[in-house]
């Protein structure tokens, strides 16, 4: 599983974090993201058609990597894997949700914000985790801090993170890649300025690692 997972971390040096309410803009938004160089897209299950659009980047757009963000439960996570997913991502991480990932057999960045949860993750299997809330949290200075006393843990920072100080995390040994919602944002979905968002992406896709 984990060659899995680091197969998702290794696709960019951005997963787009994207909130999307059905599979309408779910398809051109992940081809735009993919056409840019960002295969992998988080699609968080925030909305009602946030399933459905999930199953329509896995069916329909090949070229993607499509994952589900925001689970929090069990259920969600079957209900994801149900769809396509192809990766899940969660805030945090209990007992119950990391039995419930083992029994889906999905690849999994379980959420981390202090050196105790990435130690408890770290127990139970998972050396690449989603460092969350990550600027909240510490920030690129956190990381650096956790890179010699857990040097085998990578991390896929996410919250906070900007066009601005994306490069500070991907500068890091640790951190294999950065999730972040400016590569599509609300206004370019709505518009449906595929184009606009294929820039983004572009220029994202080029952030060095």
């Amino acid at each position: 599983m984990l060659d899995k997972i680091d197969r998702v971390i290794a696709a960019a040096p951005v997963i787009p974090v994207v909130t999307v309410r059905g599979a309408e803009d779910a398809v051109p938004l992940a081809r735009a993201l993919a056409a840019g160089g960002l295969p992998a897209v988080e699609v968080t299950l925030r909305t009602p058609g946030a399933l459905a659009a999930l199953e329509a980047i896995a069916k329909n757009v090949p070229e993607a990597i499509a994952g589900a963000g925001t689970v929090l439960s069990t259920g969600q996570a079957k209900a994801a894997a149900d769809a396509g997913a192809a990766f899940l991502v969660s805030p945090g991480a209990t007992d119950d949700l990391i039995a419930g990932i083992r029994a889906v057999d999905i690849p999994w960045l379980p959420g981390a914000a202090t050196a105790s949860e990435v130690m408890r993750l770290r127990e139970a299997g998972f050396f690449r985790q989603k460092f969350f809330p990550a600027e909240q949290a510490g920030g690129a200075a956190m990381l650096k801090g956790w890179g010699a006393p857990l040097p085998d843990i990578v991390f896929c920072p996410t919250g906070g993170i900007t066009a601005a100080n994306a490069q500070d995390y991907l500068s890091l040994p640790n951190v294999g890649c950065v999730g972040g919602s400016w590569v599509a944002p609300a206004k370019l979905i709505a518009e449906k300025d595929w184009a606009a968002i294929e820039k983004l992406a572009k220029a994202a896709a080029a952030l060095r690692r």
